[in-house]
């Protein structure tokens, strides 16, 4: 029967459900034995995989042009007629190989997965998760339509961030409020959709049996390995450690601008005068150094990147009505992965493909597990994958390498990276507190208003060293372009917890980069298959939320952006 099945998703996408549905209900009805068991997993992955790629592609379609209403009508059919069916049917195969007591080998951690996922399964939640993210969307389509008139030419707002690397102060200063006050224009739409998140979302905690969103997130995210009480704790040592760099980071800026104050339109011009990194003016441009980029860090890495270009699977410069900003997800039926981004020119767009492209080795390494299952990999290590490969590339940024830049300006790219780095963590920290607070506060929280209380207070806790005097709306309003919160709850602190992954891979590569490489690549390769500290392990880094650790990393951070600077200043 599973020799019918489409190869390929493209044309699995036309199938109606009840096409599909005889695939489930042999598989529900196949009675399986140690014998073969992997067989009936198989035809299992294969009927999942046509599945999670028919979504995938609708959800690239609504994201790569925000205003094609045909696909709107696609996804939202998708999620109407076939995903609460598909997540039905998918709890019986779960049920049928936890009940049998059968465990593949390798397959004890897809099995830990599967259980924590029928934990929370709940028919009456099918409808309501689908029209979560219905609404998600709706959210990437307002975002993707916010637009300004800038020197005669409508541009959407990521094409503003080379204004704001600008030296002109008065230029930078408009650009940002003309982009602020298009942002305040849908404070009221966001304010609404907001509460359409909240109620939906309490009731899915609800219908689950569980306390809160919170609780429910935590299983749906397949956290084992660390506590909410863990993410806190890990604010804490933030706070402590990493919030006192970003203000001396602030603080040397100020003074090397001249200025009294540090205001958010000062965060991105050179301190020293010199013009904007420029690497590229086109896409095909930034494709092609990047190549040679990640060429020097590993042939192999190289060449899954040169199948993407190949075959498609790059959509990376910004336009109008496209969503905002940039994920990498896997088509796997395909056994591919697809890159979205929003690049306008600037070194992030280089940061950005190559971390992108991190996510991206991630697929290939790992295409060769035989189960669906064991290529669910928690967002923890996913983020591990591209910080890492960030940091494995920076060496190979220079002309000479086949990059974008002299040495000169690769240091000032590293010396940005850094920063950025370091200021990213008090931000992270902003982001994941706010959201502990709003579901554990949801009647609370769902009233806009306090959202913004809430955002300002985290944001003096944590954002030291920029005046935002007379913008206390444009700041406490915040929260509301900040896509993770919106579209993927609890997805963030992944980020603060990977970079200190990936800045342990990137110390061991100071001393042996071959040997870094290898251990990265060969964590990526396990997949799913392990615990999370096992392929922190693996990679050769240390699982940890310990402020000592923090503090080690910050301290190299710091040492490596003065030999930067001191070789910037030579020049």
């Amino acid at each position: 029967m599973f020799k019918n099945l489409p190869q390929n998703a493209l044309e699995f996408m036309d199938w109606s459900w009840s096409q599909i549905e005889p695939y489930y209900q042999e598989l529900a009805e196949r009675l399986i034995y140690p014998t073969n068991v992997s067989s009936w997993l198989s035809d299992w992955s294969q009927l999942s995989e046509l599945v999670q790629e028919t979504y995938q592609r609708l959800y690239v379609a609504i994201t790569v042009d925000t205003t094609d209403h045909e696909a709107k009508r696609r996804h939202d059919a998708f999620l109407d007629e076939i995903y609460p069916k598909s997540q039905s049917a998918e709890e019986v195969l779960k049920e049928k190989i936890l009940s049998s007591g059968f465990n593949p080998d390798g397959f004890a951690i897809p099995l830990q997965n599967l259980r924590a996922e029928s934990e929370i399964f709940c028919e009456a939640n099918l409808p309501l998760l689908s029209h979560e993210l219905k609404l998600s969307a709706e959210y990437a389509r307002i975002i993707g339509a916010q637009t300004i008139i800038w020197e005669g030419k409508e541009v959407t707002l990521q094409q503003l961030q080379p204004v704001y690397q600008e030296s002109d102060r008065q230029k930078r200063q408009l650009a940002w409020r003309l982009a602020a006050e298009r942002q305040m224009n849908d404070r009221q739409v966001i304010n609404d959709l907001w509460v359409e998140f909240m109620k939906v979302r309490e009731q899915i905690a609800r219908n689950a049996g569980l306390p809160d969103f919170r609780t429910y997130r935590w299983k749906r995210l397949l956290r084992f390995d660390y506590t909410p009480e863990d993410c806190l704790r890990f604010h804490q040592a933030i706070e402590e450690v990493v919030v006192p760099a970003a203000r001396r980071l602030y603080d040397r800026r100020r003074e090397k601008l001249g200025l009294d104050s540090l205001r958010p339109w000062d965060l991105n011009v050179d301190v020293r005068g010199l013009a904007p990194l420029k690497p590229f003016s086109k896409v095909e441009q930034l494709i092609e150094k990047v190549s040679a980029i990640i060429k020097g860090v590993d042939p192999q890495l190289n060449e899954f990147l040169e199948i993407m270009r190949r075959e498609g699977l790059l959509d990376l410069e910004n336009r109008k009505g496209k969503a905002p900003g940039g994920y990498c997800t896997d088509f796997a039926a395909s056994q591919r992965p697809f890159i979205f981004m929003n690049a306008v020119g600037l070194h992030d767009d280089v940061q950005t493909l190559i971390h992108e492209g991190g996510h991206a080795f991630h697929v290939f390494e790992s295409v060769s597990l035989p189960y669906i299952q064991q290529k669910q990999v928690g967002l923890d290590f996913c983020e591990v994958a591209s910080i890492g490969m960030e940091l494995l590339a920076s060496p190979y940024l220079t002309i000479e390498k086949g990059g974008f830049y002299t040495s000169q300006e690769a240091a000032r790219a590293r010396v940005e990276f850094l920063e950025s780095a370091i200021c990213f963590w008090p931000y992270m920290a902003v982001v994941d507190a706010f959201q502990h607070w709003v579901y554990q506060n949801p009647q609370v929280a769902i009233i806009p208003d306090n959202c913004d209380k809430k955002w300002a207070e985290l944001w003096d806790r944590f954002m030291t060293g920029v005046d935002w005097s007379g913008l206390e709306l444009e700041k406490v309003t915040g929260w509301q372009h900040k896509q993770h919160i919106h579209g993927d709850p609890f997805y963030y602190i992944e980020y603060g917890l990977a970079q200190l992954g990936a800045f342990q891979i990137w110390r061991n590569a100071l001393v042996d980069q071959r040997k870094a490489v290898a251990d990265y690549r060969k964590a990526l390769s396990l997949g799913g298959t392990v615990p999370l500290p096992e392929l922190f392990n693996t990679a050769g880094a240390k699982f940890s939320f310990d402020k000592c650790l923090l503090q080690e990393i910050v301290e190299l951070a710091e040492k490596t952006l003065q030999d930067l600077e001191s070789k910037i200043s030579c020049a």
